[in-house]
C-alpha cells in the first residue's frame, strides 16, 4: 500500500474565512464542494488542508483524510484488525471511494482513493 497524501480536516461554520487566512500562508483553493474546501500549495500540491462545515454523506466529521492507492485492501486490513468502522466503504458521487475508521484515541480517519 502507498500513501499518497495526508490532509487535516478542520471543522468550521465559516470556511471562507479559512480560505482567506490560509491564502496568506501561500495556499490556494483547489476544490470547493460547498461543504468542504481544500487548499493546497501551488509548489507542493500534496501539502493541503481541508475546511468543512460537515460531511455531506457520512455520520461523522473526519479529523484527517489519508489517500491511499488501494482503499479496498486497507479497508479489509482495518476491518480484520477489529477497529471501529464509522462509515462503510462506498463510492461517492465526487469521484472517491472511501470509508471512515476510528483511531485508538477516538479521532475519525477518512481513508480514500480516487476512482
Amino acid at each position: 500500500m502507498t500513501v499518497r497524501r495526508v490532509v487535516p480536516n478542520l471543522h468550521s461554520e465559516n470556511p471562507e474565512r479559512h480560505g482567506e487566512f490560509y491564502g496568506l500562508l501561500g495556499l490556494e483553493e483547489v476544490m470547493d464542494h460547498g461543504w468542504i474546501t481544500t487548499l493546497a500549495s501551488p509548489s507542493n500540491p500534496t501539502a493541503q488542508v481541508s475546511v468543512m462545515t460537515g460531511d455531506r454523506t457520512a455520520p461523522a466529521h473526519p479529523d484527517i483524510s489519508v489517500e491511499v492507492d488501494d482503499v479496498d485492501a486497507v479497508y479489509e486490513a482495518v476491518r480484520e484488525s477489529g477497529a471501529e468502522i464509522v462509515h462503510p466503504l462506498r463510492d461517492e458521487e465526487w469521484g472517491v471511494r472511501r470509508f471512515f475508521v476510528r483511531d485508538p484515541d477516538g479521532r475519525v480517519v477518512n481513508v480514500l482513493s480516487h476512482r
